[in-house]
């Protein structure tokens, strides 16, 4: 088995799988370019005996073609028919399935799964009658369906109600690296990156493995991202449009959506994004919302003290921000731009949001880091724009909510050197502190933490203002197990 960077907890459960004596059903789902079609390969590679991946828009006559060609790598010296419906086609590989011998495991692999299922081809309505009737009842079976199309996994796999419903027996939503799993694979490629190298790589292209293939050994974050974002034919100078065209029927509704939370960091309720659009207020808003949601491109957010109702949408994917902000406007610019872009007024700002939304996805190395692993809390954002008792309104990026009567409220800053806490700003973060308190109305004792780079030069200063401060460092570390 080739090596495979992290995973841990995919790996766990595809060994369990291994081992299971009976028929499995697998649906793996995640973003493209995310390492699912990997994962799988890597790890069944001696028990793989049939492979297809779904081909993008095409016709049922070309599916077909290409489900016979697959077979015949199966099954090489055999002439086989195209099949003339998916109901033949899959009676074909049952019987090439019945050829291989009966005790050892057999992987059955389709990738890209919801590409094969085209309009009025019967694609569903086969497989369903293959896993049903046939491949359950072997005990050596395990089929794994693999799509990019995570939001159509979720409604056609997951959450079927036809004859899949309560069929799948697993299910694995793979999401790009952390931080921790984005620094082994560096060290994995013999590429020697300091964290805050590897950070400001994160904040560009995310932990999405494919991206990451791009950087080069001997680059530093400021090269790499120049050349393979920047550069003439770069990688990721149009990878954008196509992301989200191979996952979405009429995406230009998702990348409208993207493009408005981009030009607005702090995020949108749904009703202020539908303003933005000028949209009404179905026109299938929350299915395009939550089939983003639900792909991993943009993050839901509770407000402390409200209801889901009153969500506040924010982007969360690495890379479609630092399109939005950066890429777009200057593809025409070639080599070099990144290099004359890189410490502007501008990158200061985007940098700021951007560790925000890291932090934010590492709650649980921050949780750790705390010593509240075992704790029950609810994560959210607080933000009031009515002046209160004189004061201006404000806003705190993270609040955790802990069962112990505890509240933690976090101020995350970028720098490239360690933070210095002027009386001013000290004087703002206690207004804040304050603030929250006397709004909500909360009874449970609030800690203000300070999330930075390189830490806070004066912390020893305000000791009683700030109980927790921590760098980069924590994000990076591996989730202590709760007690």
């Amino acid at each position: 088995m080739e090596e495979i960077i992290g995973r841990s907890e995919e790996i766990r459960i595809l060994s369990d799988i291994k081992k299971t004596p009976e028929a499995e059903l697998v649906a793996v789902y995640g973003r493209r370019r995310v390492g699912k079609t990997y994962l799988i390969r890597s790890f069944f590679e001696n028990e793989i005996i049939f492979e297809i991946s779904g081909l993008h828009n095409a016709s049922l006559r070309e599916q077909l073609e290409n489900f016979r060609d697959c077979l015949l790598k199966a099954v090489p010296k055999r002439k086989l028919p195209v099949p003339e419906t998916w109901l033949q086609a899959f009676q074909q590989l049952i019987r090439i399935l019945q050829l291989r011998p009966a005790k050892k495991k057999k992987v059955v692999f389709f990738d890209e799964f919801p590409w094969l299922d085209s309009p009025r081809s019967g694609f569903m309505r086969a497989f369903e009658n293959f896993w049903n009737s046939w491949a359950s009842r072997q005990k050596n079976i395990i089929v794994v369906i693999c799509g990019s199309a995570a939001s159509w996994m979720i409604r056609r796999i997951v959450n079927n109600r036809g004859g899949l419903h309560n069929r799948l027996t697993r299910q694995i939503r793979l999401l790009p690296f952390s931080l921790e799993e984005t620094e082994h694979f560096f060290r994995a490629k013999h590429m020697h990156l300091d964290r805050y190298q590897v950070l400001q790589l994160y904040m560009a292209m995310g932990g999405v493995p494919q991206y990451l293939k791009q950087v080069k050994r001997g680059e530093s974050a400021v090269q790499a991202i120049d050349r393979v974002c920047f550069a003439k034919d770069s990688y990721l100078a149009n990878e954008f449009s196509n992301l989200y065209r191979s996952l979405f029927n009429s995406a230009q509704h998702h990348i409208a959506i993207v493009k408005a939370l981009a030009g607005k960091p702090s995020g949108l309720t749904r009703n202020e994004i539908i303003q933005a659009l000028r949209l009404s207020s179905g026109g299938g808003i929350t299915q395009t919302l939550d089939e983003l949601t639900e792909s991993g491109f943009i993050r839901p957010y509770i407000p402390f003290g409200k209801t889901i109702k009153n969500s506040i949408y924010k982007l969360a994917d690495e890379y479609s921000l630092f399109y939005m902000k950066f890429i777009a406007a200057n593809k025409s610019s070639g080599k070099g731009t990144w290099i004359k872009l890189f410490n502007t007024p501008s990158w200061k700002s985007w940098s700021g949001y951007a560790f925000e939304a890291i932090c934010q996805k590492h709650l649980e190395q921050l949780k750790s880091a705390l010593g509240i692993s075992g704790i029950h809390t609810r994560e959210s954002i607080w933000r009031t724009t009515a002046p209160t008792s004189g004061r201006q309104g404000a806003q705190i990026d993270l609040v955790i909510d802990r069962n112990d009567r505890c509240i933690n409220i976090f101020e995350m800053k970028f720098s490239t050197n360690p933070f210095i806490l002027s009386r001013s700003y000290l004087s703002a973060l206690m207004n804040k502190q304050e603030l929250f308190i006397e709004t909500t109305g909360t009874r449970k004792t609030v800690f203000l933490g300070f999330m930075t780079t390189y830490g806070v030069k004066n912390a020893e200063n305000h000791s009683g203002v700030i109980q927790h401060q921590f760098t980069m460092d924590i994000l990076f570390c591996p989730v202590q197990p709760a007690p």
